[in-house]
């Protein structure tokens, strides 16, 4: 019998039993279109009915009887899923107990014909070429931290601490430091024939990076990757980045997987922004696909940030990655501001912030950073302090402007004659300042000063180098032309009561963010709160609080000193998949187990699985197989039968501390 021609296809299927590579024969009138990296349309003989997927590879040519249905359809001959994606994407999957092919989903856009038949029809692109002036400019900007172009160009792995100020580009553009330094770094690798991914949380982040790359790189060597792309510009800028050029890749999470051509280097700001953080299964960080792309695909890896994460400094003390410290440190002039003798007790902004405000005001803009957008965020009973409540779904209440009517921030319901379910009063008194009330306090405090609100509902990128008094949300603070004058940070001991395990770091990452927008020298008051966190602002020595975070974690066996793995599902499905994880590795300690409880309100159980990196992959792969084995039960059932029970076993490894 003569030999068939075999692809093996991975179909695009959420399901998790569909998981591998399916063998097809190939037909001969598919022979030729029929290439490793292109869309196909295959039969599932158990489904009965067709669907798409990638074939990935060749498989052996089979002379023997084996009943093997024949590919459908080529659906394009573009190759848009290359071998290293395809490794790369099974790589991170295993690592996390998920599907390639949920990863190949945020990786690889759909098809749009129109967008694939222009790239087919315009030439080809050529290799970008870096300007002498740019690439000196590029190694200057490197300088400053010594041995770090070198770092880069050999490959290694490297934290940094970022510079912590905003610098003017050559047509006046104010961004962060922190963006023209990865600028520069990407233009290195650039101008030695290689690619370079940059990821970075959000569009304010990726603006400043575009921004400085355009003073250094031409502009057709630049991608960009994020959700505010159309469907046709998704998918040519995708297929720019499969051509066998360098470029320079700027995006958000999922740019992380960009399939370019030669990595030299995949950077990653900031790392403890949770929106780095995919939502979507099996939800990866990409903190932690950058780093098993640089084990596969080589380069170097650049983590930096203004603060230092518990998980990139876990990474340093390991020896995983290395520090390349500044030539010369510098640092803003952060001021610990508590009320004097006199002052009212717990007053929101004392008089050394105060008169450090007025005082900038002379020059130029004042940043005030608060806790929470809106007016009133949360409303307590004038009489005895308890918080108010909506009578019909219970959520907090808010209001929008003083005297108004109290809503509830659930149900949207307006609270028409609430009363106290405690003391049955009918006042309520505003517990907390919003960015509006904070603003219009401010506007009664400074009068005839400019206020500007930057929050969800008002947001700003920018502002100018006039007078103003820039009130601002956590992570929505504008640029400001020159810097801030003076930046003030209120409400910092109320975000310190956020009931999160790591709510100490994520107070440093947004006052660090935020001081980092001041003009150099200029002052950054941190009002009412002392403390290690405290202390670590104020002698910009973020690495140092990481390190104690991590020493207080190791012995409580708390992430990321271990990896943890939440499972749900009935108590059947939980407690197959816990004897999975205790068969494949029966060294896991008595305590690795934490469970399982009942999930309130729902028939589902839930149990944490504490495990050791060196025993990752062994308890992946035995979650990976309870939740496969667990489908596998719940198929389609024979005709005249009645279904069995619905699988709801979940899995989720490396979870974010909150949802902890």
């Amino acid at each position: 019998m003569a030999a068939r021609r075999v692809a093996r296809v991975l179909v695009d299927s959420p399901l998790p039993q569909l998981d591998r590579l399916f063998d097809y024969v190939i037909p001969d009138e598919l022979t030729v279109q029929a290439t490793p990296g292109v869309r196909v349309k295959v039969p599932l003989r158990s489904a009965g009915r067709v669907v798409e997927g990638y074939l990935v590879e060749y498989g052996v040519d089979d002379p023997a009887d084996r009943p093997l249905s024949d590919l459908e359809a080529v659906v394009s001959p573009t190759e848009v899923l290359p071998a290293r994606l395809y490794r790369l994407a099974r790589a991170v999957a295993d690592r996390a107990a998920g599907g390639a092919g949920d990863i190949l989903r945020l990786v690889v856009p759909k098809r749009m014909v129109r967008a694939e038949k222009a790239w087919q029809a315009a030439p080809a692109p050529t290799r970008p070429a870096v300007a002498p002036d740019a690439a000196a400019q590029a190694a200057a900007k490197l300088a400053a931290y010594p041995g770090l172009e070198q770092a880069i160009r050999g490959g290694a792995r490297i934290a940094l601490d970022a510079p912590p100020w905003p610098e003017a580009l050559p047509d006046g553009t104010d961004v962060g430091a922190w963006a023209v330094l990865l600028a520069a770094a990407a233009t290195s690798c650039l101008e030695q024939g290689r690619s370079a991914v940059l990821v970075v949380p959000d569009y304010r982040d990726q603006e400043q990076v575009l921004a400085a790359l355009a003073s250094f790189v031409p502009a057709e060597a630049v991608v960009r990757v994020d959700a505010r792309q159309s469907g046709p510009g998704r998918y040519a800028g995708y297929l720019r980045i499969l051509a066998p050029v360098p470029c320079v890749v700027v995006g958000s999470r999922s740019a992380v997987y960009a399939p370019v051509h030669e990595m030299g280097l995949v950077a990653c700001w900031d790392d403890g922004d949770p929106l780095l953080s995919e939502p979507l299964s099996p939800g990866v960080h990409a903190r932690d696909a950058a780093l098993v792309r640089q084990e596969l695909d080589g380069g170097a890896l650049l983590f930096a940030g203004h603060t230092r994460t518990t998980d990139v400094q876990r990474l340093v003390d390991a020896g995983w990655l290395r520090e390349v410290p500044a030539g010369r440190r510098s640092s803003p002039r952060v001021i610990l501001s508590a009320t004097r003798e006199g002052e009212a007790r717990g007053s929101r902004v004392p008089s050394t912030a105060f008169a450090a405000a007025r005082e900038a005001l002379a020059t130029g803009p004042v940043l005030v950073q608060v806790a929470r957008p809106g007016f009133a965020p949360s409303l307590v009973c004038a009489q005895c302090r308890t918080p108010a409540r909506c009578r019909h779904c219970g959520g907090p209440l808010r209001a929008h402007r003083r005297g108004a009517v109290p809503e509830c921030t659930w149900c949207g319901r307006a609270a028409h004659g609430w009363t106290c379910a405690a003391c049955s009063s009918d006042r309520v008194r505003m517990a907390s300042s919003g960015s509006e009330r904070t603003a219009d306090e401010l506007g009664r405090a400074f009068p005839g000063v400019r206020i500007i609100v930057s929050d969800g509902e008002h947001p700003r990128t920018r502002v100018d180098d006039k007078p103003g008094l820039v009130v601002a949300t956590r992570g929505a603070e504008p640029i400001a032309a020159g810097g801030y004058r003076a930046v003030l940070l209120l409400d910092g001991d109320r975000m310190l009561q956020a009931g999160e395990l790591r709510i100490g770091e994520s107070c440093l990452r947004w006052w660090s963010n935020a001081a980092a927008l001041a003009a150099r020298g200029a002052p950054v008051h941190l009002v009412g709160v002392t403390g290690a966190v405290a202390r670590a602002l104020a002698t910009w020595s973020q690495p140092a609080y990481a390190r104690g975070e991590l020493a207080e974690r190791a012995p409580l066996k708390m992430p990321p000193t271990v990896r943890v793995a939440v499972v749900e599902g009935t108590a059947v499905e939980l407690d197959a998949a816990l004897a999975a994880v205790r068969g494949a590795v029966p060294e896991l300690a008595g305590e690795a187990v934490l469970g399982p409880v009942a999930v309130e309100g729902t028939p589902t159980m839930r149990a944490l699985v504490r495990f050791s990196y060196a025993q990752g992959r062994a308890v992946t792969a035995a979650l990976r197989g309870a939740v496969v084995t667990a489908a596998l039960r719940t198929r389609r059932p024979a005709k005249g039968r009645a279904p069995g029970p619905r699988n709801t076993l979940k899995v989720r490894v490396d979870v974010l501390d909150p949802e902890l």
